[in-house]
């Protein structure tokens, strides 16, 4: 196929010229070098200019202009005509392109940590694939965090404390911790009086944490305790220690999501309630990128906006 017969191969000229055609058919359409000007968002000198470029190129007068009023010769009739049909044509092409970019669609990769993905994640990911049946969702549900920057996954969903400040980050939530027990294990709790009595009773530690000995409590922001732990059991997932303290191996830090079940139906027990540990953020972690897919906006936006079950 020659160049001059593909449609794909456009030269410079032809662009500049497609653009005289829009300002061109303002002109017809509006009858006026002035309302077309406004129109399209120019001065009139810039309308004036391009149409009579397009004449002086294809020696051809297209519009007769007078004092009152500006209207196409019959040449410009004709040419409008098919300036009209191609420039709705490129209009339907960017309106497509545009729903195509704005729709949901493919396969979505993420990963979460475990807990928070089996209490939250899980069930966005139901709602989202049935709110967008065209996409499909590959997680990986992990307390180890995995490396964004392999390109295998579109976002990861972190839970805590954000330490890379030059990741591109949203917070979607927020979290508390709760010191809790076995239910069987409250009479023992109730030796405790403030923090610093923790170590008179087991303590089971989550691995999977940054520092899962040192812990600062505080009391209506008067008074902070900071308390080291002797772990007597020390478990790499925070569902292992939740099921720990559920069978009375001790008390343990545990972030409300993971536990709220438990403490509403009197499994677990919160102890020394009046003293507060730090929240965390709940954040999605994206790779470095300029736009982001729809189907990663609209998951997003479901992750945040789930507790009012609207569809995207």
């Amino acid at each position: 196929m020659s160049k001059a017969n593909n449609p794909v191969e456009l030269s410079h000229g032809n662009f500049a010229n497609l653009k005289r055609m829009a300002y061109f058919a303002a002109v017809v359409e509006t009858g006026s070098f002035t309302r077309a000007a406004e129109r399209l968002g120019v001065t009139k000198a810039v309308v004036s200019q391009h149409v009579a470029r397009l004449e002086r190129e294809f020696k051809t007068t297209l519009l007769t202009r007078t004092t009152r009023k500006v209207a196409p010769t019959d040449a410009g009739k004709t040419f409008y005509q098919r300036c009209a049909l191609i420039l709705k044509e490129a209009g339907d092409a960017f309106d497509e392109l545009g729903e195509v970019s704005a729709q949901p669609s493919g396969v979505l990769r993420l990963t979460a940590p475990l807990d928070y993905g089996i209490v939250a994640v899980v069930p966005a990911i139901t709602e989202f694939t049935r709110c967008y049946p065209q996409c499909k969702v590959e997680a990986v549900l992990s307390d180890q965090s995995l490396d964004l920057m392999s390109g295998q996954m579109e976002l990861a969903i972190r839970v805590g404390w954000l330490t890379d400040l030059s990741v591109q980050a949203r917070q979607i939530g927020s979290f508390n911790q709760l010191l809790v027990a076995a239910a069987a294990f409250q009479k023992q709790a109730t030796r405790l009086k403030e923090p610093r009595d923790i170590g008179l009773l087991p303590f089971v530690a989550n691995k999977a944490l940054r520092d899962p000995i040192h812990w600062s409590f505080s009391l209506d922001d008067r008074e902070r305790q900071s308390v080291e732990v002797n772990p007597a059991i020390s478990l790499d997932a925070t569902l292992a220690v939740r099921e720990a303290v559920r069978l009375g191996a001790g008390l343990s830090v545990l972030p409300d999501f993971a536990v709220a079940e438990d403490l509403a139906a009197g499994r677990l027990v919160q102890v020394l309630p009046q003293w507060v540990l730090p929240p965390g953020g709940i954040h999605v972690v994206f790779p470095a990128a300029r736009f982001r897919p729809a189907k990663v906006r609209a998951f997003v936006d479901l992750l945040q906006e789930r507790a009012g079950g609207v569809c995207g």
